[in-house]
């Protein structure tokens, strides 16, 4: 899809793109075809990257300077609120006249800014929806991290602060443990996208600052200065998130181990208070001549039946306390 943005007049489609007017600030490809990327390459004379360009990890591929034109990519993350959260890259071709984007996922961050342009007057060049799209993507950021931390908050009173008698009946203690080492992990995994998000935006404002083109204006430059200060105190937050989740990963296998430990220390307990009984029968073998049970008529139903509520008593307590499912 290829949409085209006037200066604050929104979008029409990519198909009415017979030229470049100067009014067009912003041209946005999602999932482009190869006519679209022609189109756009020959209106506004730059190169579109790919997905593999995109993808690169290496600063030297994402942060590019050519002819005055700069490419700059990061991945985001797409589908930021749900559980399919996935990393998509983006890409940015910066010039005077024109911003290009590349992305391959539909992005709120994007959507937001494609809202605003009709009736903010500021985003009225490239410059103004380049550092836009930089403020959303990061505030799209914080917002996911603080919603994170409250998630983690909420896990953490759950380890630490749940009933008593869920820590006395061990099923309901263990289902709860695993239900918890999951919600950690997937807390983890999505602390990881936020990351390598983080580290794109880091690289990102720096570099277009140190370009110093003039059509960066003190205005932007003020606001990417701020995206540069909002990014290192995300990063820092998010590390200590990440400090977090794993304490509360160690204190959740902690407690795994002491439900484990007081399991075996039980059954431990209950072979050794066996060994003397045993011992005791198989030195004299219940081998006397007076024992009345031998002249029972049911001794030996009696004795079966004995037999099986012996090995049924201690599964069902097994059950009670909660050892197996």
């Amino acid at each position: 899809m290829l949409k085209v943005y006037r200066d604050n007049e929104g979008a029409f489609p990519g198909s009415q793109l017979d030229g470049l007017p100067s009014e067009i600030i912003w041209i946005d490809l999602l999932n482009p075809t190869d006519a679209e990327k022609k189109i756009v390459a020959e209106r506004a004379g730059i190169e579109v990257p790919s997905v593999a360009a995109l993808s690169e990890i290496e600063t030297s591929s994402r942060l590019v300077v050519d002819g005055g034109v700069m490419y700059l990519s990061t991945p985001v993350v797409a589908q930021a609120d749900s559980a399919d959260a996935f990393l998509s890259p983006v890409g940015f071709v910066v010039t005077k006249g024109v911003l290009v984007t590349v992305r391959f996922a539909e992005l709120t961050a994007f959507k937001v800014v494609s809202e605003r342009i009709a009736r903010d007057q500021s985003l009225n060049s490239s410059a103004g929806v380049f550092t836009a799209l930089l403020e959303a993507i990061v505030d799209r950021g914080a917002d996911v991290l603080e919603r994170l931390g409250a998630d983690l908050d909420k896990i953490s009173r759950s380890i630490f602060r749940g009933s008593s008698a869920a820590r006395r009946r061990v099923v309901r203690s263990n289902a709860q443990l695993r239900r918890i080492l999951f919600a950690i992990g997937s807390t983890g995994d999505r602390l990881a996208l936020a990351r390598d998000v983080l580290l794109g935006m880091a690289r990102i404002a720096p570099f277009v600052l140190s370009i110093r083109h003039d059509w960066v204006v003190p205005e932007f430059e003020a606001r990417l200065t701020a995206v540069g200060k909002d990014v290192t105190s995300l990063n820092d937050y998010e590390g200590q998130l990440s400090n977090k989740v794993q304490f509360l990963l160690d204190a959740v296998l902690g407690f795994i181990s002491i439900e484990q430990n007081d399991l075996f220390k039980v059954l431990t307990i209950v072979s050794v208070v066996g060994i003397p009984p045993t011992i005791v029968v198989g030195i004299y073998g219940m081998n006397f001549k007076f024992m009345p049970e031998l002249n029972w008529a049911w001794g030996y139903p009696i004795a079966l039946a004995i037999v099986g509520l012996s090995a049924l008593t201690p599964l069902l307590w097994f059950k009670w306390r909660g050892w197996f499912d």
